[in-house]
């Protein structure tokens, strides 16, 4: 699909749609983070390392990373600091944890095919600092197919601006709608394949927001290929 078809999510309206299918719609959070998971894991075809960082980016990498342990698909799952996690997230944590799944607070590729990068989603403004930058590097040097959650980290999602370092993805699965940095400035060459995921959110979320969206957009299926 043409991207000049569909409508765009900024950082600020990704915020706004989340609150709104939580408080007026009554969609929470862990709703649209468990369908966001199971979207990212349905594009693994092979032994995945899910990487994650802090937020609710990283809780959509731990969502799909259940789901890959549950169809034996699932090489590692690596967290930058999980007692930085709240809320979703946090819950999203606790049900890995509970099922057995080991959650690595150090960097672990050996064994995977395939990285999940759940590092950082649409609220990034900064250049990746410390252990975060360190790992993205990793994840570029490791050679493996990168799958990036929403956008790639260190990718500025309304500016398309790539910081220092920025993941090189070869799919990308945004979540909802696209964000304008996937479309414009690095975005195109940093992101590769570009898939609009669907997880839920009501169009009524978006529209009253001032986003109209095609009906039809997921007619035809779950995911919808840039």
């Amino acid at each position: 699909m043409s991207s000049s078809a569909l409508p765009q999510l900024t950082s600020r309206q990704v915020k706004e749609v989340d609150a709104l299918a939580q408080e007026r719609f009554g969609i929470s959070v862990e709703w649209l983070m468990e369908a966001a998971g199971w979207q990212v894991a349905r594009f693994c075809s092979d032994a995945s390392a899910v990487v994650c960082g802090v937020g609710n980016n990283a809780g959509d990498g731990l969502a799909a990373a259940r789901h890959l342990h549950r169809w034996g698909k699932l090489a590692a799952v690596c967290c930058m600091d999980a007692g930085r996690l709240n809320g979703a997230a946090a819950r999203e944590l606790e049900a890995l944890l509970r099922i057995g799944v080991h959650v690595s607070s150090e960097l672990r590729l050996d064994g995977a095919s395939t990285v999940v990068d759940a590092i950082f989603g649409t609220g990034l403004s900064r250049q990746p600092q410390g252990r975060f930058a360190e790992w993205i590097g990793a994840i570029n040097s490791s050679r493996l197919r990168v799958i990036a959650v929403d956008v790639p980290s260190g990718l500025d999602a309304d500016s398309g601006d790539a910081y220092a370092p920025c993941v090189e993805a070869h799919t990308t699965i945004t979540l909802g709608l696209p964000k304008p940095g996937l479309l414009k400035g690095d975005g195109p060459r940093l992101s590769g394949e570009v898939w609009v995921a669907d997880i839920g959110v009501p169009l009524e979320a978006y529209a009253a927001i001032g986003v109209a969206v095609p009906r039809a957009l997921f007619a035809k299926g779950e995911v919808v290929r840039l």
